[in-house]
């Protein structure tokens, strides 16, 4: 259990239509975190044509976003643990919104990945504090398995519906309401939460120590860090792997890594950015590296197949759009089903399931786009959709609720942070390997070739089997979830100080 029934905090006493109200702008806000990524492929053609920007640069568009947004992720988890999520959440999606204005009105490339790269920090707010109230508002274990396969399936949704609105944004208006949609419902959804989100009452002491345990030295290096991390990822794929472009901030991300971590042994655990407690967490480690496939495998699908459908095979972006509903759509029901699952089948038992589906989908991949024609869409890349995106969302949901329950509640947002950061992790070096394996293996000097993209199917096959037969290896079953044994006191300790903290 995540909270004992004898200790059930006010928030969760909120009325039921208020609860589950939250829980659909949370999902919103969680859909248009990956519509923002999503959408963007379908119309990148028709921004770089507009505002005259390189092909070399043109990654930026979309990269801008997602290294903002994983890069500050750990962060937000922090300041959700120590101060109130409420005003987390709300900051990030008005954020996000504001930016989304700004991008569908520049002219200029620069002024556009700014503002993009703002963006992905309002989104990264958004995230963990959406985790840390999902977690107060539904403690009884089931309610939460389900709110959070709710909450993880909305992002798929977006992953397909972000392709589809974007094809009829650009074939019908313009690229510019791709971003004002977000707009249009990231701002409403800050006004509604402040409203209806209870917000917990002044506490000097807290304040006081939070300050303290806020780590900031250890925040910025680790901050930093990833962000030259996922820049080097980024610009492999363009101006090369060797160049020192790459290569200098690659070494420097990773001798800062090396600084963070002994950083964290030098200072009390109760103030450390990442507590090292946790990663001594049974299965914590696992689960983490199996997050890690998810959006691997939605990103790569769609950076393969969606370049080839319109530019070799010409299909228009409503065409390209409606054939990837089989990735969204299932997305829907799966959620309310691996919720039910949850309750009733060993987290290990669901993540190897899914991680059989998604090595079952990427085999078929690399036979999907020979052939224009239907008749290879239906056979190959239909069947592959439906059981790729099954097995992703299996994948998604075990792991987040395993890691839910495995983890002290006092934890919940920078658990949340960091189980979207190795998502959004995945997904950088996913797509970065993924290009340069396209661009490099392919014969000759034709990129769009299906020979390179076969290669990197056949990565991703390789990724997933390595991933699902360490789950099966290393994933301990029958291990005491850390909230409900060794830390039982201090669980204990921490609901008795919500009640009195959280009052709605």
């Amino acid at each position: 259990m995540t909270l004992s029934e004898a200790a059930v905090p006010p928030d969760a006493q909120i009325s039921t239509l208020r609860k589950y109200t939250l829980l659909i702008l949370f999902c919103l806000a969680q859909f248009l975190d990956v519509f923002n990524f999503a959408a963007i492929f379908v119309a990148i053609p028709a921004i770089a044509n507009d505002l005259h920007i390189e092909d070399a640069n043109t990654v930026w568009i979309v990269s801008a976003f997602q290294l903002t947004f994983a890069s500050f992720l750990l962060v937000s988890g922090r300041i959700s643990d120590i101060y109130d999520p409420k005003y987390c959440f709300v900051a990030g999606a008005l954020i996000l919104g504001v930016m989304s204005i700004g991008c569908g009105f520049v002219r200029v490339e620069v002024p556009l990945f700014v503002l993009r790269a703002l963006g992905g920090i309002g989104a990264s707010l958004t995230i963990p504090s959406a985790f840390g109230l999902i977690i107060r508002f539904f403690p009884e274990p089931n309610e939460q398995a389900i709110a959070i396969g709710a909450f993880g399936g909305s992002g798929a949704v977006g992953n397909a519906l972000g392709v589809v609105f974007s094809a009829l944004f650009v074939q019908f208006a313009s690229w510019h309401w791709l971003f004002w949609f977000s707009a249009l419902m990231a701002i409403p959804i800050a006004g509604i939460c402040f409203l209806l989100i209870p917000s917990r009452p002044d506490d000097p002491t807290r304040a006081k120590a939070s300050v303290q345990s806020l780590d900031i030295i250890g925040v910025s290096i680790l901050t930093i860090a990833l962000v030259l991390f996922i820049f080097a990822l980024t610009s492999g794929s363009s101006v090369g792997w060797g160049t020192a472009r790459v290569i200098a901030p690659l070494v420097i991300s990773i001798l800062m890594v090396v600084g963070f971590l002994f950083w964290e042994t030098r200072v009390p655990e109760e103030y450390a950015s990442l507590p090292p407690q946790m990663w001594r967490i049974p299965n914590f480690g696992v689960l983490f590296g199996i997050s890690l496939t998810p959006y691997l495998w939605w990103t790569s699908t769609f950076l393969l197949i969606t370049s080839q459908w319109q530019d070799e095979f010409l299909w228009s972006p409503i065409k390209s759009g409606i054939h990837f509903l089989p990735i969204g759509i299932p997305s829907v029901f799966l959620t309310v089903l691996a919720g039910y699952l949850t309750r009733h089948v060993k987290p290990k038992h669901l993540i190897i399931a899914g991680g059989i589906l998604l090595i079952t989908s990427t085999g078929l991949e690399p036979f999907s786009a020979t052939d224009p024609t239907e008749n290879r869409y239906w056979r190959f890349a239909f069947p592959a959709f439906i059981l790729g995106t099954s097995g992703a969302t299996l994948v998604y949901c075990g792991a987040s609720v395993a890691m839910f329950l495995i983890t002290p509640p006092k934890y919940a947002a920078t658990v949340g942070a960091i189980f979207n950061a190795a998502l959004q992790l995945g997904a950088a070096v996913g797509s970065a390997i993924i290009s340069s394996i396209q661009s490099s293996i392919t014969p000759g000097s034709n990129a769009n070739s299906f020979t390179g993209r076969a290669d990197g199917f056949w990565f991703l096959f390789a990724v997933v089997t390595f991933m699902t037969v360490s789950v099966a290896i290393f994933y301990r079953v029958g291990k005491t979830p850390v909230a409900s044994a060794p830390d039982a006191a201090e669980s204990s300790t921490e609901q008795k100080r919500s009640t009195e903290d959280t009052q709605a």
